[in-house]
């Protein structure tokens, strides 16, 4: 069995004029993240998770925010996209653990609709995909309410 981990980072600026999606899920609040696609931070990390643990370089190369046909579109696409290269690499997702960091505003009643969204968009079970949001108490760009980011770790195993 061969198996590789991936870890993936990702930050956008929260700015006014844009909605906000977290994980496929659009939240309600006043303002949005600032990003040439839907600025999906979370998936955004896990797309990065994706394709480091694939060796198929970053989201940057894969979806260039100069090209016009990603222009506002939804982070999950991208994300069914990179899903396809990954298994056409041969690999099988074993299990995703995303999280975002934000002081407001509160994920936790979306948190179980981001994973199953995500875990739809590449073809899972929605108990391989996990959600965690938390806040970092005030301090740095997060908590202060300039930027969300988030991180995520995964796993994929070679098919046989």
């Amino acid at each position: 069995m061969q198996l590789r981990i991936g870890h993936g980072y990702d930050v956008h600026r929260i700015v006014s004029g844009r909605p906000l999606v977290l994980g496929g899920v659009e939240i309600p609040w006043d303002r949005g993240l600032l990003g040439h696609s839907d600025a999906d931070v979370l998936v955004h990390a896990v797309m990065d998770a994706l394709c480091g643990a694939a060796n198929l370089g970053d989201i940057g190369a894969l979806f260039p925010d100069s090209d016009p046909r990603y222009a506002g579109i939804s982070s999950l696409k991208l994300l069914a996209e990179v899903g396809r290269l990954v298994a056409e690499k041969g690999y099988a997702i074993g299990n995703i653990d995303a999280t975002l960091i934000a002081q407001a505003p509160k994920v936790g009643p979306y948190k179980r609709e981001m994973a199953t969204r995500m875990a739809e968009a590449l073809g899972l079970d929605a108990d391989q995909v996990s959600v965690k949001a938390t806040t970092e108490e005030g301090l740095g760009f997060t908590g202060t309410g300039e930027g969300m980011a988030a991180h995520a770790v995964l796993f994929l195993e070679k098919k046989k």
